[in-house]
């Protein structure tokens, strides 16, 4: 087993610089997703995404059978929240 050799003050301090670097620039990258607007970005590409996935095939035509189970899903929706409303009042 090789033995290490004890590292020198300015080996030492270079380290710590660059830790001190590497840490700087992680909490600056936080600092910068937490911004209000880059969440609200973020969110937006999330739905955009998911709007897509649900309305088209793998290969990214136009699905239009999704579409109508979708749609057709939301109006039931629709109909039932309007029907207990109606039945309650």
């Amino acid at each position: 087993m090789a033995e290490q050799r004890a590292k020198t003050a300015k080996e030492i301090e270079a380290d710590l610089a660059a830790s001190r670097n590497r840490l700087a620039s992680t909490i600056d990258e936080l600092a910068f997703r937490a911004q209000p607007k880059e969440l609200v970005k973020r969110q937006t590409e999330d739905v955009k995404l998911k709007v897509h996935d649900a309305t088209h095939t793998p290969d990214g035509e136009f699905d239009s059978k999704k579409v109508g189970t979708i749609a057709g899903g939301v109006l039931a929706a629709v109909v039932l929240i309007a029907l207990i409303r109606r039945a309650r009042g």
